[in-house]
């Protein structure tokens, strides 16, 4: 008999032109506007922009500019040490994942006592649970890709032991988001394929992981069947509105997705690559193990295989290998389909170890999929993907 539980309680505000509409729903006085240390939110405006909406309405705010793409807790415990000698009562998170991912993480710091890795589960962490209720957070996603608007979760680095893990609790999702494609548009060619693969992963993970739900499915394939028509349209043609529009609701989609069901161990080991070579974009990470990592899988996952190549453009799809080559074909489609690991510094020698970091750290994703994937298994994953 199916069962299961529904909690997503953000207000989310989408479409074309509804940041200036954000104010209306402010839940504090004076915000800590968490953002990226590389710039491109002043390049564009988008950093003065929400400024001025926030005077406008009266409400102050401290800038906090030093968020990495691979957010680490160094930042976190800083930024969370800024609100509270600010006065800071509530979060915004703008940028990428990164930005909100971090503002989450800050917002649970900035009224808990210790270390963040404190309450860390995985890895070093102590697994404690947080005392008392972050500050409510505000998420602006100037990117389509991680759905962190849409779900509880964070990931940041433990730099000096490369722990990438994430977090995340009832508490921690955001209490407003604005998704306004508007803000996407500037995003270049490269990180809107990285960012759109990470979003259809979240989706494609969540579909086939052992814990999926009757509304997780529904989400996760309208979410895979708007990438794959629209991601490679935005990546070719940026300038085009529907189709970043397409692209923002199939992420928010995705972060659906990972509200009611849950990532699967390809995320695990994408965050040992990573974590362990911060210049690795997520998404182009994930994209480096997809093929070797979903084809492991294919056996065990016919139907719902099948059914994602549906939503992917193979209607008459019979076939569970269908969806390897449907993937492969999106890739081809927005130019990924060659990106290397040895390109960004990778050694085959270090893959045991990184499959040993994915076990250890974030060990409960493995848990999640649709058939035990052994440590020999995983690291035959990471070899054929290697080049």
């Amino acid at each position: 008999m199916t069962s299961f539980d529904y909690f997503m309680p953000t207000r989310i505000l989408f479409g074309s032109g509804k940041l200036d509409e954000f104010t209306r729903y402010l839940p504090g006085k004076r915000a800590l506007l968490v953002t990226s240390a590389g710039g491109s939110m002043k390049k564009y405006g988008y950093l003065d922009r929400v400024c001025s909406l926030l005077a406008k309405a009266g409400a102050e705010y401290v800038v906090f500019d030093r968020i990495l793409p691979n957010p680490i807790k160094s930042h976190v415990m800083e930024g969370a040490e800024l609100a509270r000698q600010k006065g800071c009562d509530f979060v915004i998170g703008l940028g990428g994942g990164s930005s909100i991912d971090s503002a989450k993480s800050i917002a649970v710091m900035a009224v808990n006592p210790g270390d963040y890795w404190d309450y860390i589960s995985g890895g070093s962490g102590k697994g404690q649970r947080i005392i008392a209720a972050p500050l409510p957070v505000v998420a602006i996603t100037t990117t389509a890709g991680t759905g962190t608007e849409a779900d509880p979760w964070t990931v940041v680095t433990k730099e000096d032991t490369n722990e990438k893990i994430g977090f995340g609790c009832d508490q921690t999702f955001p209490v407003l988001s604005v998704v306004d494609p508007d803000l996407m548009a500037s995003v270049p060619a490269h990180l809107t394929a990285y960012q759109g693969f990470d979003a259809l992963f979240h989706s494609v993970e969540g579909y086939i992981a052992n814990c999926a739900t009757p509304v997780s499915d529904i989400y996760a394939l309208k979410s895979i069947e708007l990438i794959s028509r629209y991601l490679p349209i935005a990546v070719n043609m940026g300038n085009n509105k529907d189709a970043r529009a397409m692209v923002a609701l199939a992420n928010t989609l995705a972060g659906f997705v990972e509200s009611t069901s849950s990532c699967t161990s390809e995320h695990a080991l994408e965050h040992a690559l990573s974590a362990n070579h911060p210049n690795i974009p997520h998404g182009a990470g994930l994209i480096m193990i997809s093929l070797e990592y979903f084809r492991f899988f294919t056996p065990y996952c016919n139907d719902r295989y099948i059914q994602m190549s549906k939503a992917m453009g193979y209607g008459h799809s019979a076939e569970p290998s269908d969806f390897i080559k449907a993937l492969a074909d999106l890739q081809r489609k927005c130019g990924v389909n060659e990106l290397r690991m040895s390109d960004y510094g990778v050694s085959s020698e270090e893959l045991p170890s990184l499959v040993a970091n994915a076990q250890a750290t974030m060990g409960g994703l493995f848990l999640k999929d649709p058939t035990p994937l052994s440590d020999e298994n995983a690291l035959g994953i990471f070899q054929r993907s290697y080049l």
